[in-house]
C-alpha cells in the first residue's frame, strides 16, 4: 500500500521562487541530519536502527529534488513548474507508522495498544493526518534558513557579551568546540518538538556539572536563544535560536569542513 501527501506553496512569479529554492536545497542537504528526518516523520531514532536513512539530491529534466528517506518513508522537496514549492511525504509501507488501536490476538482476545498501522483503506484518514504533520514539521524546519544574510547578522550579534545586574555573560562562538557541541545538541529533533531540561543536556555532555549547565542556560536565555516554560524546568529554542543555530552549523559545514578536504584522513 503506497500513499503520499503533498503540500504546495504557490508563488506569483518564478523569479520569486528560484533564488529561494536554491538556498533551501543547498542548506537542507547540509543541515538535515538522521535524527531530524526521524523527527519530521514523528519517530525517534534509536541507536540500533538498521534501515536506510539519509539525504539524496537529484538533478532531473524538470529541475532538482532533495529526498530525505527513513526506511519505507521519505520526504521530498522540489520546485514544480518553477512556481510551486512542493513538500511531499510518501510511504510504501504504512505499518512503519504506529498508533493506538484495537489488536486481536490469535487466541481471540482483544487489547487496545500502540501497534503498527493496518494496511487497509480504513487507515487512510489517520495516515493522511500523519503525513500532513510530517510536511508541516519539515516546512517549519526549512523556514528558519530562508534569509542567509539576516542569519549572519544574528550570528555576529550573539557573539557579543551581554550584562545583567552588572555581571557580564560572554557570547557564543560556532568555531569553539564546546559551543559547537552545545548547538549540535540543542538542534536535535526531539528537543525541537518536546523541549529540553538541564538533565537532558547533561546526558550528551556528562563532563559538565549541573551548575555548569545552569550557567550555560542562563547565557542562552540572556542572548534570546531559548525561552523557559512558566512554572517548569523545561526550555525551548526561540525563533532566533533556531535561526542562529541553523545558520551557524551550516556556515561551519560549508566553509570550515570543505577547507579540510585537501588533507589526507586515515581511519583507524
Amino acid at each position: 500500500m503506497q500513499a503520499e501527501y503533498a503540500t504546495d506553496i504557490v508563488f506569483k512569479r518564478q523569479t520569486d521562487l528560484t533564488p529561494l529554492y536554491e538556498t533551501l536545497v543547498r542548506t537542507a542537504i547540509h543541515s538535515v541530519k538522521p535524527e531530524n528526518i526521524a523527527t519530521f516523520l514523528g519517530h525517534k531514532l534509536h541507536w540500533n536502527y538498521q534501515g536506510e536513512i539519509g539525504n539524496k539530491f537529484n538533478t532531473r529534466i524538470f529541475g532538482t529534488r532533495i529526498k530525505h528517506q527513513m526506511g519505507a518513508v521519505s520526504i521530498k522537496m522540489y520546485d514544480k513548474f518553477g512556481i510551486i514549492l512542493r513538500i511531499e511525504t510518501t510511504t510504501n509501507d504504512v505499518s512503519q507508522f504506529r498508533r493506538r488501536r484495537e489488536v486481536q490476538h490469535y487466541d481471540g482476545s482483544k487489547e487496545n495498544k500502540v501497534a503498527p498501522m493496518k494496511k487497509t483503506i480504513y487507515s487512510l484518514h489517520i495516515l493522511a493526518q500523519l503525513l500532513k504533520d510530517s510536511n508541516r514539521r519539515y516546512l517549519e524546519f526549512i523556514s528558519l534558513f530562508d534569509d542567509p544574510s539576516d542569519g549572519v547578522k544574528k550570528l555576529i550579534k550573539i557573539s557579543d557579551p551581554v550584562k545583567e545586574n552588572d555581571r557580564s555573560y560572554k557570547g557564543f562562538n560556532f568555531f569553539s568546540r564546546d559551543d559547537q557541541k552545545l548547538f549540535e545538541i540543542l538542534a536535535r529533533g526531539e528537543f525541537n518538538i518536546n523541549g529540553f531540561q538541564n538533565k537532558m543536556i547533561r546526558k550528551f555532555i556528562p563532563d559538565f556539572s549541573p551548575s555548569s549547565i545552569t550557567r550555560i542556560l542562563k547565557r542562552l536565555l540572556l542572548h534570546g536563544l531559548i525561552k523557559k516554560v512558566a512554572r517548569s524546568r523545561k526550555y525551548y529554542l526561540t525563533k532566533l535560536g533556531k535561526a542562529v543555530i541553523t545558520t551557524g552549523l551550516k556556515t561551519r559545514s560549508l566553509f570550515v569542513i570543505p577547507s579540510l578536504a585537501g588533507l589526507e584522513v586515515i581511519a583507524i
